[in-house]
């Protein structure tokens, strides 16, 4: 069964925070197929470790607000690999290294990508 239209609205949410804060190369991977607890895993890198957590704060603070507690969370103190759990939708915050390291698209690579929408900011090109 693919990604549920609530896993695909807390993506865009999480997608959002993540560029709002820096957060690059970001893919979002539909698991339903091979993993039934979840829809939806979205991998984003940061550039340093600061900015790992900020992203991970970031998105951890908008989900909270629009109504999804993260059922579990882990290597926020380290800073290299964020795992954010909101079950439909899980995050992975990668520090650049680790995401080349672990390459979680190459073992997902039969998964279908989910499009990631993001809002245009006005003078960002300019």
């Amino acid at each position: 069964m693919p990604a549920t239209d609530h896993s695909k609205s807390l993506l865009a949410i999480a997608a959002q925070a993540a560029d709002d804060k820096g957060g690059i190369d970001q893919i979002a991977l539909d698991v339903s197929g091979p993993l039934p607890l979840t829809d939806i895993f979205l991998i984003i890198t940061g550039r340093n470790e600061r900015n790992v957590v900020a992203i991970a704060g970031e998105i951890e603070d908008r989900l909270i607000a629009s109504g999804t507690k993260p059922l579990r969370r882990e290597g926020r103190a380290e800073g290299r690999w964020v795992l954010l759990d909101f079950g439909d939708l899980i995050v992975h915050v990668f520090h650049e290294e680790e995401r080349m390291y672990y390459d979680l698209e190459r073992l997902w690579k039969d998964c279908p990508v989910v499009p990631i929408e993001l809002k245009e900011i006005p003078g960002a090109n300019a």
